[in-house]
């Protein structure tokens, strides 16, 4: 089974980004992913954004995983 989870963006630079993870602050690659900005909440999977998601699919993500 493989897990994504969600995360905000924090900040941008060449190519990788700062997220926020629940408090848990790692950096992940951003390249596979255009028009990313600070604020924008991502799919993060084996240390790489793979996909943006809007608010409501964080939110969403964050209640499957606690009931995980």
């Amino acid at each position: 089974m493989c897990v994504g989870l969600s995360a905000k963006v924090v900040s941008l630079k060449d190519g990788m980004a700062i997220v926020d993870a629940s408090g848990a602050k790692r950096t992940v690659s951003a390249e596979l992913l255009t028009n990313l900005n600070p604020g924008d909440y991502v799919m993060v999977h084996a240390g790489t954004a793979i996909a943006k998601i809007t608010d409501e699919d964080k939110d969403e993500t964050d209640d499957l995983m606690q009931q995980l």
